[in-house]
Order: structure tokens, then sequence, then C-alpha cells
């Protein structure tokens, strides 16, 4: 199968897989045997891919009903556009008793402690307590007028992420300013494909299957036959060719404005947010990201946007397992300037 990932945008080319009939079914290797199957499905605001190989189709079709329910149960737990979702009511209850520890699930204690980890590596380049920006962002979008600077300096305030603390131990959260909004959207769609893709294997025994979030893609083992899962990342600029990863057991996720942005003023601004100044990024950038889950390469594309292109490179590369693909242009006139880790040329395809 061949994934072209825009920035959030996931456009998928089918590979047939092998097809042994009659006869000669039964004499074929077990690989041999196994069916590609294909389903879509929309949550967390965008489309779920799930791509199995599988020796039957009711097996295929059980086993993706299992894993899109398991998105869904996971979208109802992180979502922020949900009033009623575990992350929604944890900042509702800090309003009324800011500072006081609340008990969470198992989820969403794990993917706050994910989140975390990389807001420390990154510097808080990353932060999901970015949510009272992203709220004025949103209206910017719409208005297509900037946040007030007031209102922007006021949401700034209950912003970063030392203001969260977690208890492992009693599996806690605290959130220490009132009126905080977490926002899970750069991690959650891959958390979300990372136990997607896990149940597969766990419940079903199903390895070779890719689980894609738009463009939050994770990958298990190689399609039969195949060295990987080949994944194109498409060109910022139009007489650029795509650049093709060939994929096993990791996660890829590209983050850009191709499709995401708003022009205010003349300014094109990404709605990738620097959780520090609270404003969009500008320019034309897209960020690739390898790494062993989705998880991490989801959030991670966040961080090496916002960060300048050697501190990027520096924390992918301190990540064991990950690498990055980073696509600058100052304007769609100029120059691009592209910064690659050392582990990114050892997943091109060959």
């Amino acid at each position: 199968m061949r994934v072209r990932a825009i920035g959030w945008i996931l456009l998928g080319y089918c590979m047939s897989g092998t097809a042994v009939e009659g006869a000669d079914y039964a004499k074929a290797p077990a690989d041999e045997r196994l069916e590609r199957h294909e389903f879509e499905s929309k949550h967390m605001g965008t489309l779920f891919r799930v791509v199995l190989y599988t020796a039957d189709k009711a097996t295929a079709e059980t086993a993706s009903r299992a894993a899109f329910a398991r998105v869904a149960e996971l979208d109802a737990i992180m979502s922020d556009y949900n009033p009623n979702s575990e992350l929604m009511r944890l900042c509702k209850a800090n309003d009324t008793a800011p500072g006081k520890p609340a008990a969470v699930g198992a989820e969403l204690f794990d993917v706050l402690q994910k989140a975390q980890i990389t807001s420390k590596i990154s510097g808080g380049s990353f932060d999901v307590t970015v949510g009272p920006v992203v709220r004025l962002w949103r209206l910017a979008r719409r208005t297509q007028q900037l946040p007030d600077a007031k209102e922007l300096a006021a949401a700034l305030a209950k912003v970063g992420y030392e203001k969260i603390a977690l208890d492992p131990a009693a599996r806690t959260v605290a959130l220490k300013v009132p009126g905080m909004r977490l926002d899970l959207g750069g991690i959650a769609k891959g958390y979300a494909a990372d136990a997607a893709l896990a149940l597969l294997k766990e419940k079903f025994g199903i390895t070779r299957a890719l689980v894609a979030a738009s463009g939050d893609i994770a990958c298990g083992d190689a399609p039969p036959g195949k060295e990987g899962w080949s994944v194109d990342i498409a060109p910022i600029s139009k007489n650029r060719k795509p650049r093709t990863l060939t994929l096993v057991n990791r996660a890829v996720s590209t983050s850009g404005d191709l499709e995401q942005f708003v022009e205010i003023n003349g300014v094109r601004y990404s709605h990738v947010l620097d959780p520090k100044t609270g404003l969009g990024l500008t320019g034309r950038r897209s960020v690739t990201v390898i790494a062993p889950k989705g998880v991490q390469a989801d959030s991670l594309t966040k961080a090496a946007s916002v960060l300048p292109p050697a501190k990027a490179l520096a924390v992918i590369d301190a990540i064991d397992g990950a690498a990055t693909y980073i696509v600058v242009k100052d304007s769609d006139d100029a120059d691009e300037q592209v910064t690659t880790s050392k582990r990114f040329v050892g997943y091109l395809a060959k």
C-alpha cells in the first residue's frame, strides 16, 4: 500500500494483495493466503483508515469494527469539542476547585504523561495546555481577524505544561490555574492509531496492518511479499517530487499548513500554534517525524514545527529510532530550506 501524507490530509493508493485461488490456495504459504482489506470511518474530526491482511473477509470486518470502536472510545475520553468528555470534565472541575487533584482513567492519564514527556524534551514547544489560545484561533479562522491582544494575553496566562501536576501512584491530575483548558488535538490521533493497531494484534492476532488518521499513521508488520509500508511525503513546492518512505513497526506523522491555515491582513498563519507566543506559525512548512509509536510522532511534529530546525533536529536525534524531515519556505516564492536528521535516510525507499 502507498499512503501519501499531506499535512493533515491522507490520500491512499491501494496495492492489491497476493491473490491465490482454487486448488493453488491450499498449497500456498500462509502469508500468501492473506487477503488485503481496507475500511474507513470518521472519528476525531477526521477519517480513520484501517488496512489489514487476514485469511478471510469476515475476520477483517470484525477486527476493523473493533478497531474503530476503540478509537471512538478514546475520542469520548479525549475530545475538547465534547463537553461531556472526561477531558472536559477534568477542566471544568478545575474551574470550581483550582489545583485540586482529580482522579482520571488510565487512558487519559497515559496520554497526559506522554504529552508531558514531549513538552519537557522540547522546552514547551509542544504543550496541551494551549487550549485557551486554540479557542481564540478557532474564532479567528471564522472571522478572519487576529485574536484581541488582551484576550490573547489572558489566554496565555493559563498556558504552560508546568501548570499540570501528575501523580502516577494515585493516578490524579491537578491543574494549577483556574480556567485552564487542555487540548489533545496534537497527540490524540497518534495515540488512537497506536491503540487500534495494538488491539488488532492483541485481540485478533493481526500483525500485518496499518492505521491512519489523516497525517498520523501507525504501521505494523509489512504486507505479504513487501519490505514495508510505502508512505509518500508530499512536497510543499509543486515542482518537487514526493519522498517515499518504507516503514515496518514504525509510525509517521506529517504536519504542515498546506490545507489548514488562515490568511489575515496578507499574512498566512498555520493551524500549528507556538504555545509561548500564542500565534500561528507563519511562512510555509512541512514537518515529518518518524518514531516507534504514533503518539510520539504526532506530538513531535508539532514541537519540531515550532522549534528552529537545528533544535528540532537535536530533540529528534536524541530519541531512539526517531527521524525527521523538515521543509521550510519563508514565502511561496522563496527557496526551500530542508533539514533532515541522521536516521531519515534509513527510512527512505530503496
